[in-house]
């Protein structure tokens, strides 16, 4: 860094420090400004750059600087959003706004609502923190033109976030989300900004509605024998979820007490992600000891399920589902009796929703990847993508929905269980049906996000001719975008026998991605040589792509 710069930055950091209004972010910038040489490479990442609206909004680690989450950028966000908002003449109705435990996220929601009511609109501030998918039925409940989640979902303790919807109760796409970062840089000095205090709130008869509109899911003479543990991993899930399943005629799950109550350090798990190794450890080892059919799971703001399965055959007699194999499952469930829509699921996921769409007559798309595309399908009857991430009553939340999936995973498993069966007996069913659709991730979490353009440009200079003993028959770089898809960056290799690989960076995390799928043929009901040979396949196309990538 030169003197220049480096002076530069120092003066950036003097002008925040005169217009923050967090005494807390004001203190940790004055120690970074006082560290002087010390504190240059710190600083330097705080002020070279912003954070920018993403797959997600607006995501980032909590501190002082516009690459930080913080009460500037958020009053800023708001400001943008609500001159986004007056310009298009969305107007005739309120902004809607909820928030999860993590650190700020009050603090966020309350600026938010200020600048809203500043600006003229009208708000409605959510009383408690809640889950996300509690707003996103709510906009369309209260015809609100736009809601607002701050939220960091299942990032680490240090991140939070701010996630946008507009009036059809979808998060935002291009070119409203460009729309919304330019309108956030034409704002003035803060103190500029008006802001009021009469905004309005909401609570038990918003979560009531979205109650009882849950408890419709699950027909009257369906099933309900189950025994269920559950997690919410420190978020804001469980006392909607105890209602929920109370409401849908279900026994309330047995809750792992150590993450029971909203904690925004996470401090029982390494990642609060149940995609990650260790997150529901404790969920499987109360499953255990309690005898349970299913362990659930749901990410901190519950908009993500995940659903673990006794199996003999795996390390503790447990093993979680890959979200693909819970999509599959939910698919073959909500589609089999020919709903009149569409089916969808993002590129990366499993290629086997559409398979079990055409065999039920149901139209199909596939998206990029987000509930910000799967959620905005027209007639969606069911979406979801491999993380997680499941949409199984689209006419009520137009997003991936954590309570609901739960409250439908619980009739599923209760169905199962009285035919005398499992979960892993339908997979089974599934592969002798469509063949064996096995799916894995080889993932690259970096600290230089150069690293992933680097993989990316190696990847398009000299791509693969086969991968695991499958020749590449084609490949697509989906950053020129298709007559179905916009552009984004990645890379999709359709390789022989029905396998597949995306290549992508996350939008949410510094992380490369690659997803991989195999199609092994059932031989004779031998399900079990059939995972045994795709697992190989996997393992095989993990390593050369590895190879390919340099990651």
């Amino acid at each position: 860094m030169t003197v220049d710069d480096a002076a530069l930055i120092r003066t950036a950091a003097e002008a925040w420090l005169a217009e923050d209004p967090d005494e807390d972010t004001r203190a940790e910038l004055r120690r970074l400004v006082d560290a002087g040489l010390a504190s240059e490479a710190e600083l330097a990442d705080r002020f070279r750059g912003k954070l920018e609206f993403g797959t997600a909004g607006l995501r980032g680690a909590v501190g002082a600087g516009p690459n930080r989450m913080n009460r500037v950028v958020v009053i800023r966000a708001a400001a943008g959003l609500a001159a986004y908002l007056k310009d298009n003449g969305l107007t005739d109705g309120p902004v809607l706004i909820g928030y999860d435990a993590r650190h700020k996220s009050d603090v966020f929601a309350r600026d938010t609502a200020a600048v809203i009511r500043g600006a003229g609109l009208d708000a409605v501030l959510l009383d408690r923190p809640t889950p996300t998918p509690v707003v996103a039925f709510g906009i369309r409940h209260l015809k609100a033109v736009a809601g607002v989640v701050v939220t960091a979902s299942h990032n680490p303790p240090q991140d939070n976030g701010y996630k946008v919807y507009l009036g059809d109760g979808s998060q935002i796409v291009p070119p409203a989300d460009h729309e919304i970062a330019a309108a956030m840089d034409a704002v003035g000095p803060l103190d500029s900004v008006p802001r009021g205090e009469d905004w309005q709130t909401a609570g038990d008869d918003l979560l009531g509605a979205y109650l009882d509109r849950i408890a419709t899911l699950v027909p009257a003479d369906a099933p309900r024998d189950l025994k269920v543990a559950y997690t919410p991993l420190h978020g804001v899930g469980r006392l909607l979820v105890e209602d929920a399943v109370r409401r849908a005629g279900f026994a309330v799950p047995a809750v792992v007490a150590s993450q029971a109550d909203p904690d925004p350090d996470f401090p029982t798990v390494a990642f609060p992600n149940p995609e990650e190794p260790g997150a529901i450890d404790a969920a499987l080892e109360l499953a255990r000891a309690e005898g349970s059919d299913l362990a659930v799971a749901n990410d901190p703001d519950a908009d993500r399920c995940a659903v673990a399965v006794p199996d003999p055959a795996a390390d503790g007699g447990w093993r979680m589902l890959r979200g693909d194999e819970l999509g599959a499952l939910l698919g073959e469930f909500l589609l089999s009796s020919r709903p009149d829509g569409v089916a969808a699921c993002s590129i990366v996921s499993s290629s086997l929703l559409g398979k079990i769409a055409a065999a039920y007559g149901v139209r199909y798309v596939d998206t990029l990847t987000g509930f910000k595309w799967i959620g905005r399908v027209p007639e969606l009857v069911f979406g979801y993508e491999e993380a997680l991430g499941y949409c199984v009553d689209p006419a009520a939340v137009k997003d991936k929905d954590g309570v609901s999936t739960l409250i439908r995973v619980l009739e599923l498993g209760a169905r199962a269980k009285a035919d005398g069966r499992t979960l892993l007996d339908l997979l089974d069913d599934l592969a002798k049906k469509y063949g064996l659709h096995a799916t894995d991730q080889l993932s690259a979490r970096v600290e230089d996000l150069s690293l992933i353009a680097a993989a990316m440009d190696r990847l398009r200079a000299t791509p693969p001719t086969t991968l695991g003993g499958h020749t590449v028959d084609r490949i697509d770089d989906l950053s020129q975008g298709s007559e179905h898809l916009p552009p984004t960056d990645g890379l999709r290799y359709t390789l022989s026998e029905g396998a597949r690989v995306v290549v992508r960076p996350s939008g949410t995390e510094p992380k490369l991605k690659c997803y991989l799928e195999v199609v092994v043929p059932v031989e004779g009901d031998d399900v079990a040589a059939a995972r045994t040979k795709a697992a190989a396949e996997l393992a095989a196309i993990k390593q050369d792509l590895g190879v390919a990538a340099g990651i």
